[in-house]
Order: structure tokens, then sequence, then C-alpha cells
């Protein structure tokens, strides 16, 4: 037997505390569940219990040709934050959610913070661009190695969605909440706000899909469209308070797909 197995006392490991195992094919099942339950303990921890979630490119800077989108994705978010704060229901409602990484990510978590709010980061290890960035809640900062428990995550407790100008996993992103929305599969409402008209109706032809039959009509009205931060704090408030905070809504529960 390989003595590199054996623990300090010459006993074998746990199978638990075994690395090399853990990083085996045979027990990719546990990697993937451990991304699931690990989360749901932190988030039960710190009492969150529903997001608004801002997707956007990483590449997005302060300073650059777009930065419009990053200033204004901030103060978007500290404004959601700060009235989220302001809530009577003691239990944490609308953390700001993003996936932890630079640009709009950067930005959504930075205007939580600004306005003394706890928020989420979703990261994803990948070669390029994707870096934690400095303004996660460290308690509530995670890594994923599977793309798909990560968006599970990003679904799983949204009740609001905005969506900033970014490229394919944006894209990706998006097309995936609006088909979960669209299908009933999520089973709640999610308020959905496209940032920046003219891009989105560059880049998509909403209204070619409907024409050509892919998409219905009523598909159309699963999002709505901004052009600044009034607007889509606007949209996101009522919204939210329409589905969410009405009297004689169920109090949220965590890992709750229907309210």
């Amino acid at each position: 037997m390989n003595e590199k197995h054996l623990e300090m006392d010459g006993r074998l490991p746990l199978a638990y505390r075994n690395h090399e195992f853990m990083d085996t094919a045979s027990a990719r099942s546990l990697r993937i569940l451990s991304e699931y339950l690990y989360p749901l303990s932190h988030f039960r921890n710190e009492n969150v219990h529903d997001t608004v979630v801002f997707f956007g490119s990483a590449r997005l800077m302060e300073d650059g040709p777009l930065g419009r989108y990053y200033n204004e994705a901030r103060e978007l978010s500290r404004r959601l934050t700060e009235w989220s704060e302001g809530l009577e229901d003691s239990k944490r409602r609308f953390v700001v959610c993003s996936g932890g990484g630079p640009g709009i990510m950067e930005a959504a978590n930075r205007g939580a913070v600004d306005a003394g709010g706890k928020t989420i980061g979703l990261n994803i290890g990948l070669p390029h661009e994707q870096r934690p960035n400095p303004f996660v809640t460290p308690q509530l900062n995670f890594e994923f190695h599977y793309f798909f428990m990560r968006k599970f995550w990003f679904s799983y407790l949204a009740k609001g969605l905005v969506v900033f100008p970014g490229g394919f996993g944006t894209l990706d992103e998006l097309m995936e909440i609006l088909t979960l929305v669209q299908t009933q599969k999520l089973m709640k409402k999610i308020v959905v706000v496209l940032y920046g008209t003219t891009y989105w109706k560059e880049v998509i032809n909403f209204d070619a899909l409907a024409r050509h039959g892919m998409i219905s009509e009523e598909d159309l009205k699963l999002f709505e469209f901004a052009d600044d931060v009034d607007t889509a704090f606007t949209m996101l408030k009522e919204g939210l308070t329409a589905h969410y905070l009405h009297p004689g809504r169920e109090e949220p529960e965590i890992a709750k797909t229907q309210v």
C-alpha cells in the first residue's frame, strides 16, 4: 500500500477527506452536490431568501468607452439595495447578486456596498476575464466549477433580473432565464429589465422572432427595456412590490420556487 494514502497515525483517510479520490470522475456527483449544498448553507446562515441579479459584460470598465453602463449599474444597485434595506420585512429581501467578476458584475456589487448592504458573487473558474472583485460580501462569495450549478443559483433565488450590454456569456444567461420563464419552469414571477434599448434591439431582433412565429407575441411581454436608472429602478420596484410585497403574500423561504 502506498504510504501517501495513510493518515499521520497510520490509518486510511476517510473517503470524503481523500482529495485524490474527490478529484476523480467517480466523485463527480459529490462535487456537483457540494456546489448546491455549500451555497445553500451560506444563504441560510446569512438569511438571504431572494435576489435581484445583474448580468452584463466583464469587459465594461468604469473609464472605458461604454463606462456609462458601469456607472449606471452601480447606481441602480445602490438604489435597489437602499430600498430593500428599508423594507419592514425582517427577512433579507432582494439582495443584489452578480457573477462576482469585473465589469458590470463589479459595478453591481460595488453599488450594493455603497448602500451598506450585503451582496452576492457567483464566480466561475475561467481562463480569462473572470476574477473575483473586491466588493462581494465574503460570506456570500462563491467559486463554481460547474456552469450549470452556477446558473441554478442565479435562477433559483432571482425575483428580478437586470441585463446590461454583454457578449456570449450575457446572452447565454439571458436566454436561459427567458426560456425558464417562458416555459414556466420557475413557477414564479421574475421582473426582467434589458438595460440599453439601442444595444439590445441591434443585437437581438425580438420582433422578428415573433413575426416568424419562433416566439409568441405574449413572449415579448416577458421583459421590458430601460435606458436610465430612474426607469429601471421604477420597473423593478413596482414589479417586486406587486408580486412579492403585497399583504397576504407568503413569507419567502430559501430554495422555494413558487411564491
